[in-house]
């Protein structure tokens, strides 16, 4: 029985360290900079709301994806049918440069000459 009452209480203990864990996050960097100065140099990603790698590449500029310029292709067929978009996401640069796929911020940065944070 004490057996049973100490595996539990170990037991509360790990899931309490654990919460405690998980609730100490990181603070997210801030892209807000990088993320303008892409839409500032009409760098346009392509893609889709059902996209996973879509929204993955979303998520890595967290809350300053609102700065970059998106077209959501199932609503803009022609004008991404007219690109040659075959695969999300896609990021187009103004010098004819596609990126086809996730791509990392630091990719990105090289590309366009714009400075990560």
């Amino acid at each position: 029985m004490y057996f049973a009452v100490g595996a539990i209480l170990v037991m509360f203990l790990l899931a309490g360290a654990l919460a405690f864990s998980l609730s100490r996050k990181e603070p997210e960097t801030d892209y807000s900079a990088f993320a303008q100065c892409l839409a500032g140099k009409d760098v346009v990603m392509y893609g889709a709301a059902w996209c996973s790698h879509c929204q993955n590449q979303k998520a890595a500029f967290g809350e300053a994806f609102k700065y970059v310029k998106y077209v959501e292709c199932p609503d803009n067929i022609p004008l991404c049918t007219d690109k040659g978009i075959q695969g999300f996401p896609t990021w187009i640069f103004p010098n004819g440069v596609t990126l086809v796929g996730e791509q990392p911020l630091a990719k990105l940065a090289a590309e366009s000459g714009c400075p990560l944070p």
